[in-house]
């Protein structure tokens, strides 16, 4: 049988690899071998973190929120308990955007759970 060999295709491979290495340092972003591990390294862990992102930016939020809650004199989770009950369908990240550059419009949210916190 004759012998094949990767020709273009290789060539192709190996320069689309170098080219999502590039900035790397070292061999790392010349040399092929050394560059596809710190690629397939660098996918996963850009995939793991696009989904932590999610979650630590949940967590900023609750925190901002609770601070500005904790200001007015109510704990966060008797807040949004109190907003869930009255209806009011507001995420977490317009409330923390809201504690920040609209304090008037939070305060207004806090006195209508304070009233029906108080009703109970």
């Amino acid at each position: 049988m004759t012998r094949v060999k990767g020709g273009i295709v290789n060539r192709r491979r190996h320069k689309k690899i170098l080219k999502m290495a590039e900035g790397f340092r070292g061999a790392r972003s010349r040399r092929f071998i050394h560059a596809n591990e710190a690629v397939l390294h660098a996918l996963y862990h850009s995939y793991r973190h696009r989904r932590e992102r999610k979650r630590e930016f949940r967590r900023l939020w609750i925190a901002r929120i609770n601070a500005a809650c904790r200001a007015e004199g109510i704990k966060y989770s008797l807040f949004m308990g109190a907003l869930a009950k009255l209806g009011i369908k507001i995420n977490r990240k317009a409330l923390a955007d809201m504690a920040i550059k609209e304090p008037e419009a939070f305060h207004s949210l806090v006195e209508k759970a304070k009233q029906a916190l108080s009703t109970v």
